[in-house]
């Protein structure tokens, strides 16, 4: 008889620890936010709407296809970069890329407030690394950013 694999539930701000603790360069800032989760996600999970007000390296983010939970988007950023980006989208986590660039967002409830994390960057082609400049100083941003719009 097989033993079965163990597994484990991570909520989406320890998975997306998890993912980018596989990134070298990647950075993750996590911080409290005094307000419910459902205020939270619907600030960051409105891709072409609220998520550029917080995340602003993002001029525009325009979903062009959207399969269940699976999202297509073009990213303009307002460095002048353009970027199709694919990934997931579902409550709590949004993690998208492309060939140069990733994003990674995360929500958790976390007793009356949420938990909230950020990532991403330039990639490098071909490697599994971002160029981590300037990440550590855009994820405290974010995060005053969408505590100021709550």
């Amino acid at each position: 008889m097989t033993e079965p694999w163990p597994t484990i539930d991570l909520d989406p701000v320890r998975r997306l620890h998890a993912l980018a603790a596989g990134i070298r360069g990647a950075h993750v800032t996590e911080a409290h936010i005094d307000a419910p989760f459902e205020r939270v996600w619907t600030l960051l999970g409105d891709l072409e709407g609220g998520f550029g007000q917080i995340v602003t390296d993002m001029e525009r983010l325009h979903v062009v296809r959207r399969e269940g939970e699976r999202v297509e988007a073009l990213a303009h950023s307002r460095y002048g970069m353009r970027a199709r980006l694919r990934g997931v989208q579902r409550p709590g986590w949004c993690w998208l890329q492309s060939r140069f660039l990733l994003l990674g967002v995360a929500a958790a409830p976390d007793g009356t407030g949420t938990r909230v994390a950020f990532t991403g960057g330039v990639r490098v082609p071909h490697h599994a690394a971002l160029i981590p400049v300037g990440v550590r100083r855009e994820g405290s941003l974010n995060v005053r950013r969408l505590t100021a719009l709550l």
